[in-house]
């Protein structure tokens, strides 16, 4: 086996998981995704294109029609992107990982805003590269020090690895932080490799709301007036031919997780290489699956924002729950799907994690498993079909604290 590979940490989400098996009773946050199955139209698209027999391989870079769509569908959000610019991926992880491999060998040097979701450094790192942090600063928030991420990527650096909203803490880059980013980037000849999958999670820079509501999953209800359609993207300001690969997925905004479908948005001389990287990984994504991503495309409008909508409504029903329980720190998420917080002397996240499992049949997150820069924090997914369950989860949680 290859050194970096032995040297690979195990998933500790994985294994907190693992101290909850044969245990029905444990309230479940600890994975990345809702608890809500796949809307129908979506599941429909993929039987009606498996009934019609589509089970042949497809082009490596996805069907025509997929990118096409997939090029409108940014274009709605962004700059205009042409189908020139779009490679279909086996996943969003798959698609990190392409990335990776065509920017990224040994020897070379990764730059990575932290903490964030371990494969994002552990991919440069099967690659051979030398990986450098850049630590978020927990303070009012989280914030990102521009002048060390200025210090930090020199003209040494092949790619900067950015994740916004952030995947754990929620984190969101502003435009102004994004131009700096894109400047610097710019000067010292970095691509950037912006992972955006969670863009349309997104629910601008306000507190949570005291009123948490309640109300059945997604698809109902819509977009406040006024609210923004996504995140700020690197591609609203960045130019055709920058050093920049947007990473996209199915998983997040379609409640497609299991079905492992997402999407490059890069460089237009840059795609056949990507091909060439599909040959050799996957071959091609599923065609059914591809279907099933053009159904939750043609219905994006009108799916997403109540999806967007029903997570706010679960973040604002757990967040100010959780911020009252004496010594917990947490701060209120621009975006995704996550509460990223402390308590109070616990500075050995993994075992706190299991001890909740054991003695409170609760489920969360060991903030180790996304770097050191984690340790002591846990996160909480709060994308969850009936934002009951959350309340549940913070009073178990609330009587685990008062056993202490």
């Amino acid at each position: 086996m290859h050194a970096a590979i032995e040297q690979l940490p195990g998933s500790l989400i994985r294994e907190v998981a693992d101290a909850a098996r044969g245990r029905p009773d444990v309230l479940a946050f600890w994975f990345g995704e809702s608890d809500e199955p796949t809307p129908g139209f979506i599941r429909d698209a993929a039987v009606r294109s498996l009934d019609a027999g589509e089970t042949f391989y497809a082009h490596n870079l996805g069907l025509a029609e997929l990118r096409e769509a997939i090029a409108g569908y940014t274009s709605s959000l962004h700059r205009p992107v042409g189908a020139e610019r779009i490679a279909v991926t086996s996943s969003g992880v798959n698609a990190l990982m392409l990335a990776m491999q065509a920017l990224v060998g040994a020897g070379d040097e990764v730059a990575a805003v932290v903490p964030v979701w371990p494969n994002l450094t552990a991919q440069p790192a099967i690659l051979g590269a030398s990986v450098v942090r850049i630590s978020l600063d927990a303070v009012d928030g989280w914030r990102l020090d521009l002048d060390r991420l200025r210090r930090t990527v020199t003209t040494r650096t092949r790619a900067l690895v950015v994740n916004a909203p952030n995947n754990p803490t929620g984190w969101t880059l502003g435009r102004d932080e994004q131009r700096a980013i894109l400047e610097h980037c710019r000067a010292t000849g970095t691509w950037i490799l912006a992972d955006e999958v969670y863009e349309r999670l997104y629910f601008g820079r306000g507190e949570a709301g005291a009123d948490a509501g309640d109300g059945s999953a997604a698809g109902e209800g819509g977009r406040d007036e006024g609210a923004p359609l996504s995140a700020p993207s690197f591609l609203d300001i960045a130019e055709p031919e920058d050093r920049l690969i947007v990473a996209h997925s199915f998983s997040k905004s379609f409640l497609m997780t299991g079905w492992r479908l997402g999407w490059l948005v890069a460089p237009a001389q840059l795609v056949p290489a990507l091909g060439k990287l599909i040959e050799f990984n996957t071959s091609c994504a599923p065609v059914f699956v591809q279907r099933a991503g053009l159904a939750a495309l043609a219905e994006a409008d009108r799916f997403v924002p109540g999806l967007v909508e029903h997570l706010r409504r679960c973040r604002d029903t757990l967040l100010p729950r959780l911020a009252a329980l004496p010594g917990i720190s947490a701060a209120t998420p621009a975006g995704g799907m996550y509460a990223f917080f402390r308590i109070d002397g616990s500075d050995d996240s993994l075992a706190l994690a299991k001890r909740l499992v054991a003695e409170a049949r609760l489920g969360l997150a060991p903030g180790r498993a996304f770097g050191p820069e984690g340790e002591g924090w846990l996160r909480w997914c709060f994308a969850s079909r009936d934002p009951q369950r959350l309340v549940d989860g913070v009073d178990r949680l609330a009587a685990f604290l008062q056993s202490r």
